[in-house]
């Protein structure tokens, strides 16, 4: 079954570490989702991002990061969208938001065709992709 849902960073470590964060309608849909089977897409650049917390000690986890996403990994829920070619190019247009990831991440859900699940304000305001919030 192909996703129609990409999850923002912050939606995942809510997902997974607090989901009281996540709004109703963002909590409705990531349900939704589950229930019917389909898997929930996370851009590869998520990954990263989530290291970064970790790193800085900005997200603690109970098991060590490398057990962390060889869990996640492992979750058939979740489908890992890699960067491509084409996410590089969609990349380059994608000057409104300043913060590279976020650049990634709205230029995966375009090319895939996927909602963004996303609290962020620059990408909802940029209106570059369908987003719920």
């Amino acid at each position: 079954m192909r996703p129609r849902l990409l999850l923002d960073t912050h939606v995942i470590v809510r997902w997974l570490f607090e989901q009281k964060k996540l709004s109703r309608e963002q909590t409705r849909a990531l349900e939704g989702a589950v229930r019917q089977g389909e898997p929930l897409a996370l851009s590869a650049v998520t990954l990263t991002e989530i290291a970064l917390l970790v790193g800085e000690g900005h997200l603690e986890l109970s098991a060590r990061l490398k057990e962390f996403f060889s869990d996640l990994a492992a979750n058939p829920i979740f489908r890992l969208l890699p960067l491509t070619y084409e996410i590089a190019t969609d990349f380059a247009l994608l000057a409104v938001l300043k913060d590279p990831a976020d650049r990634v991440i709205a230029a995966t859900a375009r090319v895939h065709r996927l909602d963004l699940v996303t609290s962020d304000t620059r990408i909802i305001k940029s209106n570059l992709v369908p987003v719920i919030e």
